[in-house]
């Protein structure tokens, strides 16, 4: 892990999403967001698979109308990870996610349609035993928090969303995950360490609507790798303009760079040179696709010569070394054998499996 070890984890209360744990010191948990519709069951469950493989651990469906709200029953029967119902404005909605058998609804009890209508939801979700996620971003924040901060600034992101969570309290609900976003990284994190110091909520880390995947993987490892280093987050999404898939696989690149999480493998590779006797560009594309199928940590090394090869080599678990030709494979630093250049992700790849093998017999033993 980066850094030495896992930052220390700020404490906050503890809620459940189905079976994953949130808060109180459980693992930061990744998730996602579908972009099919909702009432196209087939499809939303196929893409829920395949974020599910890809390591997200609970997803969030919008439920923008009663047929989406019809579907929802049988995508949380068949989903392999928890479901969350994001709602707007509709407190039937929200109580027909709950029936439905969500494992947490998404609200902003400020446009649900009044005190009683909240309170409905409440009800209906301490009934249920699951919790409300609640919380703003720079665009939702009302017009009188507005006002009164002068803009959406940090101070106003941060009261708007206390001023939601308030809401449910006085309905004497209290199983709450608070989001609270911006569209830039500076004043999300600002927003996310005063909020962190006036409550002890689980909070939800993003950029909201960060962008596309290069510019918005920028922002999102930016703002969310200082929260976590600083022990802020329970839960995490990585906002793009893509993919889910791919906001999964940036989440989780996130939190192993940052050294709180890691799953499946990090690659190591040098960023090539005139020195280099190989495309190392290609290799390394074709080893990154490559391990996506693999899960259990490990680390890829992936060198262009013998200037840093070898000392990388020595840290990491399988690496290939470029040299004329060909390249060495090794296994923390242990040369293995000297292949010719088209055999070369081959014989990595069989080195890799090698590792996940034993790593999988491990962990059945234990």
């Amino acid at each position: 892990m980066a850094g030495g070890g896992p930052p220390p984890r700020r404490s906050t209360r503890r809620v459940a999403v189905g079976e994953v744990p949130m808060g109180a010191n459980a693992p930061v948990v990744v998730q996602t967001m579908t972009n099919t519709r909702t009432e196209d069951t087939d499809a939303t469950l196929a893409q829920i698979g395949r974020v599910a493989d890809a390591g997200s651990e609970i997803v969030r469906v919008a439920v923008p109308d009663h047929r989406s709200a019809r579907a929802l029953a049988e995508i949380v029967e068949h989903s392999p990870i928890p479901v969350v119902a994001d709602i707007q404005f509709s407190a039937e909605l929200a109580i027909r996610s709950i029936e439905a058998g969500a494992a947490k609804v998404r609200i902003n009890p400020g446009n649900i349609g009044g005190a009683e209508k909240v309170r409905r939801v409440a009800d209906a979700a301490k009934a249920a035993r699951i919790p409300l996620r609640v919380g703003v971003n720079s665009g939702s924040v009302s017009e009188e928090v507005l006002a009164r901060f002068g803009g959406a600034t940090p101070e106003a992101l941060v009261e708007s969303a206390l001023d939601e969570v308030r809401v449910l309290e006085r309905c004497g609900f209290e199983d709450i995950v608070i989001a609270i976003k911006a569209s830039d990284a500076p004043r999300t994190i600002t927003s996310c360490r005063l909020l962190a110091e006036r409550c002890d909520y689980p909070l939800h880390l993003g950029v909201t609507e960060a962008g596309p995947p290069r510019t918005g993987t920028v922002k999102s490892a930016y703002a969310l790798g200082v929260l976590l280093r600083e022990g802020i987050g329970d839960t995490l999404r990585v906002s793009l303009t893509t993919d889910p898939e791919e906001e999964v696989r940036t989440a989780w690149d996130i939190l192993a760079a940052v050294g709180v999480r890691q799953r499946g493998p990090q690659i190591v590779s040098c960023p090539t040179c005139s020195r280099c006797h190989i495309d190392m560009i290609h290799l390394t594309e074709q080893v990154e696709r490559a391990l996506r199928e693999v899960s259990v940590p490990i680390t890829v090394a992936v060198m262009g010569c013998i200037v840093n090869g070898p000392g990388e080599a020595r840290d990491a678990d399988v690496a290939v070394c470029a040299e004329k030709g060909g390249g060495v494979i090794s296994r923390r630093g242990e040369v293995l054998k000297r292949v010719p250049q088209e055999g070369l992700l081959t014989a990595l790849m069989e080195e890799v499996r090698a590792v996940e093998r034993e790593r999988l017999g491990e962990e059945a033993r234990q």
